[in-house]
C-alpha cells in the first residue's frame, strides 16, 4: 500500500485489549500489556489498517467499551470490503472449516490477503492458528493469491527486533 513501513491490519482483539480493564488473570494481562506496548511503542513504525468488520466488532457489547475501542482505532485507515473479499472470505470458510461463530475471522484474512498486508495482528488466533495458516498459505499459492504473516503482538515485535538486528 504505497509505503515502505510495513503494513499491518489491527485484528479486533489488539483495540479490545487496550481497551479493557486490565485484568486478574494472568494470561489475559501478558496479552494486554503485549497490546499495549505495541500500541505505545511500536505502532509508529507501521502502516496500520482496520476493516468494517473490526468497526463493527469493536462497536459491539458493553457501549461504553465499544466507545473506547472505536476511540482507539478512529484515526486508522479502513480497508473496504469488496465482493473480492467477501467470496474469498467464503472459500476460506469452507475449506477450513471454521465454525460460524468465527466465521468473521475470515473475512479479515480475506481483506489482507487480497489487499497483500503484510501482517494480520490479532491475539485470536484460535481458528486461524499453524494449522490453518498452512492450509491457507497452501491454498493460497495454488491459487496465486498473497498470503500475510499471522502473528500475535508479542511474536510481531519479537520478530521485527530480529529483523532489525540482522539488518543492521
Amino acid at each position: 500500500m504505497g509505503s515502505s513501513k510495513k503494513s499491518v491490519y489491527i485484528e479486533t482483539t489488539i483495540p479490545s485489549l487496550i481497551t479493557a480493564r486490565l485484568s486478574g488473570e494472568i494470561g489475559v494481562l501478558f496479552r494486554q500489556q503485549k497490546a499495549m506496548e505495541f500500541w505505545e511503542n511500536e505502532r509508529h513504525k507501521y502502516d496500520l489498517y482496520v476493516s468494517l468488520y473490526v468497526i463493527e466488532e469493536c462497536a459491539k457489547g458493553d457501549e461504553k467499551a465499544a466507545k473506547r475501542r472505536l476511540e482507539l482505532i478512529k484515526d486508522i485507515p479502513q480497508i473496504p470490503k469488496s465482493k473480492e473479499t467477501d467470496e474469498l472470505a467464503e472459500e476460506y470458510f469452507a475449506f477450513l472449516q471454521i465454525p460460524q461463530k468465527a466465521k468473521t475471522d475470515c473475512s479479515h484474512l480475506a481483506i489482507c490477503v487480497i489487499n497483500k498486508m503484510d501482517f494480520l495482528l490479532s491475539w485470536n488466533l484460535t481458528h486461524l492458528g499453524d494449522s490453518a495458516y498452512q492450509k491457507t498459505h497452501e491454498y493460497n499459492i495454488r491459487h496465486n493469491l498473497w498470503t500475510p504473516g499471522l502473528l500475535d503482538p508479542d511474536t510481531f515485535m519479537r520478530k521485527m527486533k530480529l529483523e532489525e538486528a540482522e539488518n543492521g
